[in-house]
């Protein structure tokens, strides 16, 4: 009887520590897995980026790309409630330091607007390319109004285009979109961008704010390298003028 107690004793031990052993490591697999729609997101970025810029004869010149202060990729954006007016999106943006590379994405929404898109079109990818640092600066303040704070003009299409001067100076952000495999520039007057704090305090940690991110690249980790190593092949990395 006290053999038969004994064992039972040990068997109950041995089962409570394999269970206790099971739930840590369910927890650490769920801790591990928390920046999965972070990681989601660059991804599709990535990919919406790589695919525009592999479109025959269109995408955005690569003109514009070379010059570019910033660059925001935004996958799938969405009708607001009802359909009406408003669009939603989330993606990343970086900016160009001085010394040409990219900097450290910073997660980052859209909302607001028309957008311009045709009746029917139920969702779009966006992409949008500063050219000066007037719009990039306003948006690590916390949020840029396209057509307020930094003038948006839809963008050239062509891989080959030649980007005039003017456009540059009239237009402080040039946007795409691409809707049921069409590309196109489209008009985004009204639309607010603004800087995604909690999608960045799970990758990069509480107390970083969206500049200390976007003005450096110590922050690059396993998250969003997808989403810098395509920006950095079909805009790479190139002397700005004050590093000149």
């Amino acid at each position: 009887m006290i053999r038969r107690n004994h064992f039972l004793t040990v068997f109950l031990s041995i089962v409570l520590l394999v269970s206790m052993s099971g739930t840590t490591l369910f927890a650490q697999k769920s801790q591990d897995k928390k920046p999965t729609d972070e990681a989601k997101r660059a991804q599709e970025a990535a990919a919406v980026l790589t695919e525009i810029m592999n479109i025959p004869e269109q995408g955005v010149p690569e003109e514009l790309m070379s010059r570019a202060t910033g660059i925001a990729v935004i996958p799938h954006v969405v009708k607001g409630a009802f359909g009406i007016g408003g669009r939603y999106g989330k993606g990343l943006m970086a900016q160009r330091l001085a010394n040409g590379q990219w900097s450290t994405p910073t997660f980052v929404e859209i909302g607001g607007g028309s957008f311009g898109l045709q009746i029917g079109v139920e969702a779009t990818d966006l992409v949008l390319i500063f050219t000066d640092r007037g719009g990039v600066d306003s948006l690590m303040k916390g949020k840029v109004k396209l057509g307020v704070d930094a003038t948006v003009a839809a963008g050239p299409v062509g891989r080959k285009a030649e980007i005039g001067t003017d456009i540059l100076l009239k237009s402080g952000v040039l946007s795409y979109s691409r809707s049921k495999g069409l590309f196109a520039g489209i008009a985004l007057d009204g639309a607010a961008i603004t800087v995604d704090d909690d999608a960045n305090q799970r990758v990069y940690g509480r107390n970083i704010d969206a500049k200390s991110i976007v003005n450096s690249r110590q922050y690059i980790n396993a998250v969003v390298a997808p989403f810098e190593s395509a920006l950095a092949k079909y805009s790479p990395a190139r002397a700005t003028k004050a590093s000149q």
